[in-house]
């Protein structure tokens, strides 16, 4: 049996995680009468807690929203989710919620049992992810403001400082934000290019909402429309290069700047460009699985290059390279 304080504290779980409750719903619940149900409703006001009561036939009771938040009870999973997603957080490239973040870790470690601070520091020390740190970082008004206008299907104005340097200012539709390879990016409609575009937040100077509204295009991809961008942005080489794998099994180590297309036999078709062949042929020969390049014919003269020195590295003996022509041998295989 729940003791009367164990049962406040559960009526408040309740409204947190249901959001709203009748008192019948409520009294069942906690397995008390309606008249205790409306004297916990008290206790928990009277201890500042802003819980609502809605009269008539299908009223009931929940937590008045945007007053302030009440104290939080979560099970031991829910922590353990909030952690890691706080953990997370401090990967995502935004500089100025690093100190709310270490805030929030140390409340919440603070309360923790020791069981379960045990639980999640085990987490903490040996997780490994694949959020890597944004090069330059966003400012967290940016993020904020960009995506409530795409949430509002708000149009804003933009200040926007490229890579040379150079500022312009446009009007644009934000459809979505993205975070990709350790960078923030926004995609929608750009007035002043009159087309889609792509810009990354760390260089957006400033955001101003405006009263106009927009129209996401339906089935609009935010993620594929980003690696389209890139893989397109101009660079030294445009590449081709056909991988003899399924492309679901490609995508999973292509690096995400690259498109990759389904050639409809079971082999997909990696394209994009890339500033550095010698990148792209490290990339080809760590995945593992054959490949044949389209373009450019230097990225087959990389590859041999490439397999030219892994070969020799591998004929060596104690610090001295064999003359036994191992790296001649060597150098179709890595070609495919």
């Amino acid at each position: 049996m729940y003791n009367p304080t164990t049962r406040v504290l559960a009526a408040l779980e309740l409204l947190q995680s249901r959001g709203r409750l009748t008192g019948p719903e409520l009294a069942e619940r906690l397995e008390v009468d309606l008249r205790t149900v409306r004297r916990y409703v008290t206790m928990l006001q009277d201890l500042g807690i802003p819980v609502e009561g809605e009269r008539g036939r299908h009223g009931g009771y929940r937590l008045k929203p945007g007053y302030k938040l009440p104290p939080l009870m979560f099970t031991d999973d829910e922590a353990l989710a909030v952690m890691l997603g706080l953990l997370a957080a401090q990967r995502l490239g935004l500089a100025a919620t690093a100190p709310a973040v270490e805030g929030a870790l140390t409340k919440l470690e603070r309360v923790l049992p020791p069981a379960l601070r045990d639980r999640i520091g085990a987490v903490h020390e040996t997780l490994v992810t694949d959020l890597a740190p944004a090069p330059a970082a966003p400012a967290t008004a940016v993020v904020v403001a960009l995506g409530a206008a795409t949430r509002e299907s708000r149009r804003v104005w933009l200040r926007y400082g490229d890579g040379r340097g150079e500022r312009s200012e446009r009007e644009f539709d934000p459809y979505g934000l993205v975070h990709l390879a350790g960078r923030w990016y926004v995609v929608g409609h750009c007035h002043l290019r009159r087309a889609e575009r792509v810009f990354r937040l760390d260089r957006v100077l400033r955001v101003e909402p405006r009263d106009g509204t927009f129209v996401r295009p339906a089935g609009f991809d935010a993620m594929a429309s980003v690696r389209a961008s890139l893989s397109a942005a101009p660079r030294s080489w445009s590449v081709e290069v056909v991988l003899e794998v399924p492309p679901e099994v490609a995508q999973g180590v292509v690096p995400k700047t690259l498109l990759v297309e389904d050639l409809g036999d079971g082999r997909a078709l990696l394209r994009g460009h890339v500033e550095c062949l010698d990148w792209l042929a490290r990339v080809l020969v760590g995945m593992e699985f054959p490949f044949v390049v389209r373009a450019p014919a230097e990225l087959r003269a990389e590859l041999l290059r490439l397999a030219t020195r892994v070969a020799a590295f591998a004929a060596r003996e104690d610090g001295v390279a064999r003359e036994d022509g191992a790296a001649r041998e060597a150098t179709p295989s890595l070609v495919g």
